[in-house]
This record gives C-alpha cells, structure tokens and sequence, in this order.
C-alpha cells in the first residue's frame, strides 16, 4: 500500500468511548527510565531502526518536558510488568495558528501483543488526560496504518485535509476500510 501522511481532527472530548483492558494487563504513568521502554516498543513497531534513534528522538521531543510526561505518556504492561505498548497524550500546534490542542502521539503495541484488544482502552485512557487540558485533538497517521485509522474514525476523529495528497489518502482509506469516510471541503 502507498504510504501516505494525513493528518485527523477530533472537534470536541464529550462522550469518548470506554474499554476494559484484558485480564492480566494495566494501565500506568510515564516514570524515570520508561524511556527506555518508549524507545524499545517505538523501535519494535518499525519506528525507528533501532533504539539508540528512538531514545535520540525521545531527549530531543520530550526531555525537556520530562515532568509533563509523568501526567501524559501512558504504558500498558503485560502481567509480568513488562512495558508493551505506549502512547502520549500530547499537544500541538494544529494549523500553524498558535492554538495548542491535544495531540494523541507516539501509539504503539509490540507486534506480538498486536490483536489483543489493547490499543481501545489505552486510547480511551489517553483521551481522558487530553480532556483534562483541552477542548479538542488530533493525531497524525499514514495510510499504511489503516487499521489505526480505522480505530480513529469510530474514535469520532475526522479526515483533516492539509494538502493535495489528502484527497487519495483518503480515497486509499474507504476502499481498503470499505467504509465511507465523510471529507469536509
């Protein structure tokens, strides 16, 4: 599949959609030395070639916010403690405009823990730390991750057009999804 950037929008942070964990796994806070664990799970869903860049990458977007990261990274461990899956609850510059929203950043389940319905509650747990600070969010994506998207779209998030590569994106995302997709012009 082309590998397309897009980019998703979710208007407000009413009614976000609740899901339990599986039995044997939870839900914690960012602490010292998870970001090792961040560099870990973000190498092994291909983010990064190996886990040096993943922790350069790391320092550089959230080290100097490492008090913040306490209140808005997430991990979810497998019953033996171990870190398997991530995701941050972040913020950002939508439109280029100065207005701040809430930015869900950086998702990823190992492989091996992929299908395990893990990915919804660690989601719907994100959303609750961005209502806490804003009004709205987004996320960045790529066609690739069509499942992802999937998860978005019943999410409430929305195609947000910021370039001519968006039209076939999303075009790419209703036919693999075989779901219409409504695109505001």
């Amino acid at each position: 599949m082309k590998r397309i950037p897009l980019k998703m929008i979710r208007r407000d942070l009413e009614n976000i959609p609740e899901y339990s964990l599986p039995a044997g796994f939870q839900i914690r806070t960012f602490r010292k030395g998870d970001e090792y664990n961040w560099a870990e799970i973000e190498t092994n869903v291909n983010e990064f070639k190996n886990e040096e860049a993943a922790l350069e990458r790391f320092n550089k977007e959230f080290g100097p916010y490492i008090d913040e990261m306490s209140k808005r990274c997430l991990f979810i461990e497998n019953e033996h403690g171990k870190a398997i899956a991530t995701t941050t609850a972040w913020y950002g510059d939508l439109n280029g405009d100065g207005e701040i929203s809430g930015r869900i950043h950086w998702v990823g389940v190992v492989p091996e823990y992929q299908g395990k319905k893990l990915s919804k509650p660690l989601l719907s747990a994100a959303m609750h730390i961005l209502a806490r600070y804003h009004s709205k969010a987004y996320l960045t994506s790529q066609t690739t991750s069509y499942q992802a998207i999937n998860m978005y779209l019943n999410y409430g998030f929305e195609p947000f057009l910021t370039a001519p590569s968006c039209n076939e994106a999303w075009s790419l995302m209703e036919e693999t999804l075989d779901r219409q997709i409504f695109i505001e012009k």
